[in-house]
């Protein structure tokens, strides 16, 4: 998907993502990895949630939640960039979040209700969007990030922690 952006829309860190991107259409592309989470986390039981597959490493619970988070911080980003806002945003610690999102304490049904509400959130959000918001630019962590480039980096991220999670953890 880089190639549908130009340089100055995103931090090359996240070419990662944007390349995992479920498809051009981001719509499309956060509607079709919503689904594709929702069946992954039905595969994992209530007791593998909080599995670590080394000392110091996130559990499942808390790679879901990590998600999730993501989702809820940048899609804050999208809205502020879509309405023109040029504060610069900064970061987000995500060591720090994981160990204070209570995430382990979560069924395997409550992580799929909390992304599904942030996911449709998104959704609607970027449903609302015109084709000059989606190219809005803003700056996060001290780099350019255009609103369309969150829309690829959300199901990207998603798409990368899922394969975390198969070949580490399951």
């Amino acid at each position: 998907m880089q190639s549908l952006l130009t340089s100055g829309e995103y931090n090359p860190y996240y070419g990662v993502f944007i390349d995992q991107a479920e498809n051009a259409n981001i719509l499309i592309g956060l509607q079709q990895s919503k689904q594709k989470f929702i069946d992954f986390v039905n595969t994992i039981s209530d007791e593998k949630l909080t599995y670590a597959y080394a000392e110091g490493k996130w559990t499942i619970a808390e790679v879901l939640q990590h998600i999730i988070d993501t989702e809820r911080i940048f899609s804050y980003r999208a809205l502020r960039f879509a309405r023109n806002d040029k504060s610069p945003l900064i970061g987000f610690d995500q060591d720090e979040y994981v160990p204070n999102s209570n995430a382990n304490n979560y069924s395997r049904q409550e992580l799929i209700e909390d992304f599904e509400a942030a996911r449709n959130n998104t959704v609607g959000l970027f449903k609302s969007f015109t084709q000059n918001m989606l190219t809005e630019i803003g700056e996060a962590s001290g780099s350019p990030m255009s609103v369309r480039a969150i829309g690829y980096v959300l199901s990207g991220h998603q798409k990368h922690h899922l394969h975390v999670i198969k070949d580490r953890y399951l």
